[in-house]
């Protein structure tokens, strides 16, 4: 990278974004690149890693509210606080993916002609479904 600021169109092609992207995020307050003549946006080292830090709060799942949020905290532990809100989210959310998971997975390696009438696959919708007291279709009158 050069050491002189960088345009718009090299740090999206360096972080292989579009532009409109980077645009986005300043106008939801995640980046404020100095601005040269024609209002012309300038993007320096520390940009750079703002850039990064967004992605990787992206790849873990933030949404652009929490990322906000955690850039902006004027203290580390309001910064704390956004990633122990988060870290429960991403557990609950993993959670509920292993479990689908494990569904998918009892479906595709179920011998029977089909899964839907499989006694594991029934028992794990079973769990699913819970104790709540309705009828089965078959009984309603």
């Amino acid at each position: 990278m050069k050491s002189s600021p960088l345009t718009i169109g090299q740090v999206a092609a360096h972080f292989d974004l579009p532009t409109r992207v980077l645009r986005h995020w300043e106008s939801e307050g995640l980046l404020s690149p100095a601005r040269v003549a024609g209002a012309r946006r300038r993007y320096t080292r520390d940009d750079l890693y703002r850039v990064a830090s967004i992605l990787r709060a992206k790849q873990a799942g933030f949404p652009l509210s929490d990322i906000r949020e955690m850039l902006t905290a004027g203290s580390p532990p309001e910064r704390q606080r956004v990633l122990h809100r988060h870290h429960a989210e991403l557990r609950s959310r993993m959670a509920n993916l292993q479990a689908a998971m494990a569904l998918l997975e009892g479906a595709i390696s179920c011998t029977h002609e089909d899964f839907a009438t499989c006694p594991r696959y029934q028992a794990q919708l079973e769990e699913m479904v819970g104790s709540v007291s309705v009828p089965r279709r078959e009984s309603v009158a």
